[in-house]
């Protein structure tokens, strides 16, 4: 926790989050984030002095990834990972087009709401969301499986790391950080067997008998909306029954 951290910059409305903050001063959510640093209020100086691999924006200021911030973030880090994550669109740090084109096409960008997809550079990009529908359906799934009382930091850590198992090469060649939504059904199938494995490891499950398949088990609980037909079984009149009918 305390090596993440240190690798963790905050920036609000007053300037760079630092210790002894000269104006505005730092709350106490804000605390922790609060290293050893001079104050600096323009984003732009920030990045170019802090030189981040992430860039994360989530103020609903819209354009604050500025061609120029972009064109720096891509200047220091083979792939940025660039996050636009207010919503509307209207309200986003960027677009998914502004973050490709102003990287050379490097970016792995996710937003808040959809963009389209685009293309350039030779390829096309689908860029993806940064959406809590990835982790809530599973992390629920997980906890009603097994019988979770007491949902605490460690069972959305699990959350996470089940749906960073997800990520393939593939998703990353398109610019996204994140499987894409359409595979919804399947994350959430992962990430409540990754749930459940950390459950029953520290005995905060109450689901009994452990079972040994955990996705088996997982999968057995899933509502299937694949309905048999509601109407009573129909048999055929014989014809051989018409027959004797007319004579």
């Amino acid at each position: 926790y305390k090596e993440a951290i240190k690798r963790v910059f905050l920036k609000d409305s007053r300037g760079l989050i630092v210790k002894d903050r000269p104006e505005g001063g730092i709350s106490e959510h804000k605390a922790p984030f609060a290293h050893e640093h001079a104050p600096m209020a323009d984003l732009g100086d920030i990045v170019k002095k802090l030189k981040p691999t992430v860039l994360i924006g989530a103020a609903a200021v819209p354009n604050v990834f500025t061609p120029e911030i972009i064109k720096d973030m891509a200047s220091f880090n083979k792939a940025p990972v660039i996050f636009a994550l207010s919503n509307p669109t209207s309200k986003a740090e960027c677009t998914a087009e502004q973050a490709y084109v102003h990287s050379d096409g490097r970016a792995v960008f996710a937003s808040g709401s959809p963009f389209p997809t685009y293309k350039g550079f030779g390829k096309t990009y689908e860029p993806g969301q940064g959406n809590n529908a990835y982790i809530f359906p599973g992390a629920s799934l997980g906890v009603i499986c097994t019988g979770i009382h007491h949902i605490s930091d460690s069972v959305f850590l699990s959350a996470a790391e089940g749906l960073a198992d997800m990520v393939q090469d593939s998703d990353i060649a398109v610019g996204r950080l994140y499987p894409p939504l359409s595979a919804l059904r399947e994350i959430s199938v992962k990430i409540a067997t990754k749930v459940a494995i950390e459950a029953y490891k520290s005995g905060t499950a109450s689901t009994y008998p452990e079972p040994e398949d955990k996705e088996t088990f997982i999968r057995q609980q899933l509502y299937d909306y694949s309905y048999d037909t509601s109407l009573p079984a129909r048999y055929e009149w014989p014809q051989e029954a018409f027959k004797k009918l007319e004579i």
